[in-house]
Formats: C-alpha cells, structure tokens, sequence
C-alpha cells in the first residue's frame, strides 16, 4: 500500500514537471522533447526489468508467458500446459460462435477510429490489435476481446445512425431565393456571373448534404438496426442457454431425432465411489477429475486440478502408458486402491481419457524420456488408432 501510495505522488509529479515544461517551451521542441523522454523512460524500465528478472528479485516468467508469444513453447518445454483445453489455439469457428453479428462491425470501429486518432482512438486500436492477437493464441483469452469488440461495433452503430438519421433537412427556401433571383435577371449574363455560379456549384459539392429526411426512410433504417439488435440478443440467449450453461460433471447432447439426451455418468460414478468404498480408499485417475472426485466421492486422489509438480502427473501418465507389469508397481508404491478412467466410444463423448491420452504420453515422456516414447503409439502410417489396428504399446497399455 505503501509503494503505492509513494507511485502515485511520483506519478503526480511527473505529470506537473511535464506541464510545467509544456508552459516553457515551444510546441514543436516540447513534442520533440515528450518524445524523446517517453523513449528514454521505456528503455530504462525495459533493462530494469531484464534486470531484476535475471537477478531473481522477480520471479521468473511462467510458461503460459511464453506461450503467448511462442506458441510452439509449451509443447515442446511444458506438455502440461499445452495439454490444458484452455490453453489451446482458438478455432475459426469460435470466433464466429462466439461473437457472431458483433463480427463485421468490429474492422469497421478499428477502421473508424484510425480516421480520427485522438488518445482515446489510439487506445482502442492498440487494445483491439493486442487482444486479437492473444485470444488467436489461447481460446481463454477471448474473454480480453469481447469488450473492445462490444465499443468498436457500438462506435459504428452510433455512426451509421448518426449519418443516416439527420434531422436537419435542407432549407427549400435557399433554392427559392435563387431561383427566383435567376428569373429577375436579365438573359444576358455576364462571364463574372458565369464564374462565380461555377463557383458555388463546386461549392456544394464538397460538402454535399447527406442524410435520409422522410420519416419512411428513418423508420426503415431504426428498424433494420433494431431487427439487427434483436437477432444479436437472440443469438447471445441461445449461447448461453445451450453452450455455456451446462456443468462440467452433467453433460448434454442431443439425440438423432434432435430430443435432449443427459448424460450423468460421471456423477454416478462419483456416488459409486462414495457409497462403496472406503473413505481412506486412494484413486489414481487423469488429474482433470481430481477436484470432482474430491468434492464429489469425498476420495483422496494421486493428482488434481492443484498439482504444481510436474513429475506427479507425468507419474499418473507413465502408469496410463505402460504396460500393467510396470504400471502395478507404481501403483502399489503409492498406495492406490482405484484406477479411475473414462470411455465415451458408445456415447459418441469424444472428451474421454483415449482423446486425452497422448498427453499423459507427452508429459511422462518428458520426464522418462527413455522408458515412454510418444511414437511408439502410432501406426507405421502415422496414425493414432484405438481400433484393431493400434499399435501393440497401446493395447498392452493400462489404459
């Protein structure tokens, strides 16, 4: 609280000494020189903070940091980060799902904003340009586009209505009182009066009168954007409703005949294991369950959603892999009573343990580099297959 206090007085005072020195020196030397010291100051905390970081006084950047600006980093260095569905690419389709009608009017507010570039307008431009960036890179990071696409998409909305919702019309007895003084002049017209009606001809064309001005007009265009509005909220409410509302533990699916189809096996398997075992019984399961089974079964597991090391997990995905000869020892050395694994093959529920296993592959080939190799799961082809013709490592695998 202290330091912050002490920054903002800092702050405070760097921002009278700059309009002290704005008051005492010229525009064009005061630019030079606001530029010149913003430049000198981003130097110095840059190496100030290169610094401090290789020094240890802060603590060194995590491997969701780097993954940001190197995608392929946590693949290769990290495999438990990449593996993480929040922390993967965002699909085309997202975006489209996502943010939907909101999407072409978003270009047109960055567009708007470059032809006017105030400090606020340049604020929305770095801000939309970063924050597409990051949330192309993590699909959790969308949350950081939806509102600079929310004030673009509202700057065009008030522009479009703005330009076409003018209730100035244009004044008939300007044209009146020319017209009429045209007729009181004499046929013969001079090559002054030629130029100078040249003149005003070009005149209004620069600065032509647009707008719509019958009340047909503005109530076809009010009730476009509302229609337009309308369609926006109805889309948001079935996203809602039919994406974002479902919990983790019951899922919905639709059947072929498109009737509502719930699938409740992972809180009957949780209540199995509450009713049926003993409250010390140890389960080993893939560390995405860990708090479920916790909070649900009321069951100590291997490994769980708080896991920060990473030889634990890769522990759970070497004993996945391996063959039951290997598996079982590890198994007994940390006391596990119960192997939890999900299949989805009959359900068509493709967020199952095969979907996910070349990742506790990955992870435990990290760390046992000699004993689990991720290729050996592949077919001579390339393939990952879990049908009759997987490899002999994946059929003789725990899982």
């Amino acid at each position: 609280m202290i330091l912050t206090c002490i920054g903002v007085f800092g702050l405070l005072q760097l921002v009278g000494f700059v309009e002290y020195v704005r008051a005492a020196v010229p525009s064009k030397q005061f630019q030079t020189l606001l530029r010149g010291f913003v430049l000198f100051v981003f130097a110095i905390s840059l190496l100030g903070l290169i610094l401090l970081t290789v020094s240890g006084v802060i603590a060194p950047w995590t491997g969701r940091f780097y993954s940001l600006y190197d995608t392929g980093y946590a693949k290769i260095h990290i495999p438990i980060i990449a593996s993480v569905s929040e922390h993967q690419p965002t699909a085309w389709p997202a975006f489209f799902f996502d943010l939907n009608l909101l999407i072409w009017l978003f270009p047109a507010g960055v567009y708007l904003c470059f032809l006017k570039l105030a400090d606020e307008q340049v604020f929305v431009v770095v801000y939309a340009i970063l924050a597409s960036y990051f949330s192309g890179v993590m699909v959790r990071l969308m949350l950081t586009l939806t509102p600079i696409v929310c004030v673009a998409a509202a700057m065009v909305a008030s522009s479009i209505l703005e330009t076409y919702l003018t209730l100035d019309s244009p004044d008939p007895e300007v044209d009146g009182n020319a017209s009429s003084a045209a007729d009181s002049t004499t046929n013969s017209i001079s090559a002054a009066a030629k130029k100078n009606s040249s003149k005003d001809g070009l005149r209004s064309m620069r600065k032509p009168v647009v707008g719509i001005y019958t009340w047909v007009s503005k109530g076809t265009v009010v009730g476009a954007m509302t229609l337009y509005l309308l369609l926006f909220v109805l889309h948001c409410t079935w996203v809602t409703s039919n994406a974002y509302s479902s919990p983790s533990v019951v899922l919905a699916s639709r059947l072929p005949d498109g009737s509502q189809h719930i699938i409740d096996d992972y809180r009957e398997a949780y209540q199995w294991l509450r009713q049926n075992t003993k409250e010390d019984a140890k389960i080993m399961s893939w560390w995405d369950y860990g708090y479920q089974i916790g909070g649900m079964a009321d069951r100590p597991t291997l490994v769980d959603n708080n896991t920060w090391n990473n030889t634990h997990i890769a522990t759970v995905g070497k004993a996945m892999s391996s063959r039951e000869e290997v598996s079982y020892p590890i198994m007994k050395q940390h006391e596990v009573d119960y192997v939890l694994v999900v299949f989805g093959g009959l359900l068509g529920y493709s967020g199952d343990d095969i979907n996910k296993f070349l990742w506790m592959v990955r992870i435990a080939e990290g760390i046992w580099p000699d004993e689990v190799k991720e290729r050996d799961f592949f077919t001579a082809r390339g393939e990952y297959r879990v049908d009759d013709e997987a490899t002999d490592t994946m059929k003789n695998s725990l899982m």
